[in-house]
């Protein structure tokens, strides 16, 4: 790989070295290589610009490269030689790229920057002195120096506004790039910190700034008028024939900027602020540009420049930790590495060590309000409405990573568009994805020290609204994906709990893909608070999608954390069903012992109770572990058992159930007969229960008997009509199940090559899922003969 890196020449050579790395974190770790899916779902990237990286059609940002690299675990040297490989390619793009003087001019419209160096007084040269070189930034610079260059359509931009959280380097970005373009403003560079948020004093007023910059530019004072409008108008009036760079940092509001905005066509205006420039950038044509947080390069390269590399060298896994824990937040890593710097014989595991010793933001200070994280934050927080700063806090109780605005709502309890819009628009929020927000860490731990100024009745109430929320929410969406269940009843949820709205199948499959890590937090988080029936409630919702999904590690996980909740509850029939679905999870782990042992607790608590419809379902899943043991005999057995309990208790959707399920044990055993008069069965009841989801797998199961009698053509013919139901219910497993199955037709009736056409559609579908299921199609494939074993369940 070090090799191949040092030989890249071009970027499709790049995006194969990347395309490389997948594939040997797949191998290393067993799993199917990241999917765009996956990998848009973990940066919140468009799966069409992950696409465009991974193709070769686009060099990827130096923080997006960055990210990818870590993502497909990149060892260190790797690291840096694909770094390096990513930098050559870059600068040869840019020397290829038309310089600003070689463009053709734009479209005059409006008035052209004037000659340089015409005036007679002073030359202002206010940048502050910039900090010796600027790490993980060279994106944000090369974006400056393209907008200087003639913006995004060739035009000139006046205004660039520099957005982002508290402690990401606006400044400092500000005036590195200030001074490397100094000298393209022969007139000067003004500059003034307008104190928007500040330790010292309010904010600077636009006339206070104007009259600074009167001074700067040589105004004789009796010139400059008493009225802050007439100030302003002079201002302008001074910048009207000159090329000035004017920096404008740290500002608080736009009515704060505006007035400073000159019309001049020479002048370029920097802005930095915390909040989001909307108004600016729809009222003044203002250019944004929003800093995030560092890369994990970028993080590195800042405490390189710093530390030195041998210092990192020599202890890669405490600077990995040092890194994590700073959040990648500029100002953080700065106070972290400024302390490692003036203390030399303190190892990187020391400086770990002291910040996961006691409260996190109290080791973030450096010894002046500026380089004090704590209070850097504050200066946000303390600009909020009392209503924002509520929810602020209260996002602290969320166990993330992400939350929705109806989830807020319900931590709040009340709507929280208004709210969420306020922390997003001060940078203490940051919408990641439509209606989907988050913080970094140390905000967290910032927001955690708050929310301990509430009462503890005010934090239980928001933690019960929280957990109603994602409880009721999710029971709907499991009655769509998973409709032949035994209902559970969730009880009332609290006043001002929103839940969302979940009105079909595909909704809900969209809802679960969207909150699964919430939802393995909030099972957690309920546990951990003594919620006993929240717990085992929220696992039994998110079971089925798990292990249509093949998160099969996480069901195991979650229904073990639900049995021990549900045992304390003392509801024999809840700890009966939790023991049916922690079987589940052992049997798809092939761990088939446990598998029978949870089931022969649930058949003695079912029994002991004379429950006959769980002794049904108990019935059915010791059929499924016997089918999936090779014991088709017994499977029937208990299938054949719990159609007998089904019957006797009336329940029809278990019927409608058991019968797809024990065609598909007559079909393996070779009784195509009895699996049809089965399926056909199930596929009845299907339909007079409204279960589409079971019409579309009762129609594959037919299907599958008709391929293992032979006829191939019937058996296309119902994996078609399966697979065309399954994609209107916007289900893509059970449609690449049915692709799956198709191939598998169309193989055995001799067309191998629409066979394949089938399974390679189905497999793109599971490396989208990261299904499991998607190594069986590779195998599948690979195979010379195709075919080799009957179709997996």
């Amino acid at each position: 790989m070090l090799a191949d890196a040092s030989a890249v020449s071009t970027v499709a050579e790049l995006a194969a070295l990347l395309r490389r790395l997948r594939r040997r974190q797949a191998r290393l770790t067993g799993a199917a290589p990241a999917t765009y899916r996956t990998l848009a779902e973990q940066t919140g990237w468009a799966r069409s610009a992950i696409g465009q990286y991974l193709n070769g059609q686009t060099l990827p940002p130096t923080d997006r490269f960055a990210a990818l690299v870590d993502l497909f675990g990149a060892g260190p040297a790797e690291h840096e030689a694909l770094a390096d490989a990513r930098d050559r390619l870059a600068e040869a793009q840019r020397r290829r790229a038309p310089t600003a003087a070689a463009r053709p001019a734009p479209p005059a419209a409006g008035p052209q920057p004037p000659p340089a160096g015409h005036h007679n007084g002073p030359v202002p040269r206010q940048l502050p002195a910039p900090v010796a070189a600027i790490a993980g930034r060279a994106d944000a610079v090369a974006a400056l120096d393209d907008l200087l260059a003639g913006g995004p359509h060739g035009r000139p931009v006046r205004v660039v506004a520099v957005s982002g959280p508290a402690g990401v380097g606006k400044t400092t970005l500000a005036i590195h790039w200030a001074h490397r373009v100094a000298d393209r403003f022969p007139d000067g560079q003004l500059f003034i910190n307008l104190k928007g948020f500040d330790p010292v004093g309010p904010p600077v007023t636009p006339a206070a700034a104007a009259r600074g910059f009167l001074n700067a530019l040589g105004t004789p004072p009796d010139r400059i008028p008493m009225d802050p409008d007439a100030q302003l108008g002079l201002y302008r009036t001074e910048l009207a024939q000159r090329r000035i760079l004017i920096v404008l940092d740290n500002a608080s509001s736009v009515e704060q900027i505006r007035p400073l905005l000159p019309g001049a066509a020479g002048c370029l205006v920097l802005v930095t602020c915390r909040y989001q420039p909307t108004a600016l950038v729809a009222t003044d044509a203002a250019h944004p540009l929003r800093l995030d947080l560092l890369t994990s390069t970028g993080a590195t390269e800042l405490l390189t420049e710093r530390l030195g590399a041998d210092r990192l060298a020599a202890e890669p896994a405490a600077t990995r930790a040092l890194i994590s824990t700073c959040a990648r937040l500029p100002l953080a890593l700065a106070i972290v590495a400024a302390r490692a710097a003036t203390h030399p014989t303190f190892t990187l595991a020391d400086l770990n060590a002291e910040l996961a010793a006691g409260n996190t933001l109290d080791r973030f200070n450096g010894g002046d309000p500026t380089t004090d994280l704590r209070t850097v934050l504050s200066w946000s927080y303390r600009r909020l409405r009392p209503a924002a700063a509520r929810l602020f806090r209260l996002l602290a109780l969320h166990p993330g990573p992400d939350l929705s605005a109806a989830a807020a709502a319900s931590l709040a309890g009340c709507d929280a568009r208004a709210l969420l819009s306020e922390l997003t628009y001060a940078n203490l929020l940051t919408e990641h994805s439509p209606d989907r927000y988050l913080f970094h860490d140390l905000l967290r731990s910032y927001a955690t020290e708050l929310v301990e100024t509430l009462d503890a009745e005010q934090r239980t109430s928001a933690q019960l609204r929280l957990l109603d929320h994602y409880l009721h929410t999710a029971h709907a969406a499991a009655r769509h994906i998973a409709a032949h269940r035994d209902d559970v009843s969730p009880g009332p949820a609290q006043p001002g709990v929103t839940p969302e709205p979940v009105t079909g199948h595909r909704q809900a499959t969209a809802w679960f893909r969207a909150e699964r890590p919430v939802l393995l937090a909030a099972i957690r988080q309920a546990a951990a608070l003594g919620l006993h029936n929240h717990t085992w409630q929220l696992a039994w919702t998110l079971i089925v999608f798990l292990h249509i999904r093949g998160h099969w590690h996480d069901a195991l996980a979650t229904q073990t954390i639900a049995l021990a909740a549900v045992r304390r509850t003392g509801d024999t029939a809840a700890q009966a069903a939790v023991y049916r679905d922690l079987a589940h999870a052992y049997a798809r782990l092939d761990q088939f012992a446990d598998a029978n042992r949870y089931l022969h607790h649930a058949t003695v608590l079912h029994a002991r109770t004379a429950d006959h419809n769980g002794l049904a379902w108990t019935e059915h899943r010791l059929a499924w572990t016997a089918d999936q043991q090779g014991r088709g005999t017994a499977a029937i057995s208990h299938s054949h058992r719990a159609l007998q309990l089904f019957e006797q208790t009336g329940n029809q959707r278990g019927l409608a159930h058991v019968h797809n399920n024990t065609g598909w044990y007559y079909a393996l055993l070779g009784d195509q007969r009895k699996a049809l008069i089965h399926c056909r069965r199930a596929h009845a009841l299907y339909q007079q229960l409204g279960n589409r989801i079971g019409q579309a797998n009762s129609l594959d199961s037919i299907g599958y008997a008709h391929l293992r009698n032979g006829e191939h053509e019937r058996a296309a013919h119902y994996y078609t009509r399966a697979l065309h139901l399954f994609r209107a219910l916007g289900e893509p497993y059970y449609e690449a199940q049915a692709l799956t199955h198709l191939g598998d037709a169309q193989h055995a009736a001799g067309d191998g090559n629409t066979a394949r056409t089938a399974w390679q559609a189905a497999l793109a579908i599971f490396d989208t899922l990261d299904h499991p299921n998607a190594d069986d199609l590779r195998a599948k494939l690979a195979l010379p003969s195709g075919l080799r074993s009957p179709p997996a369940r």
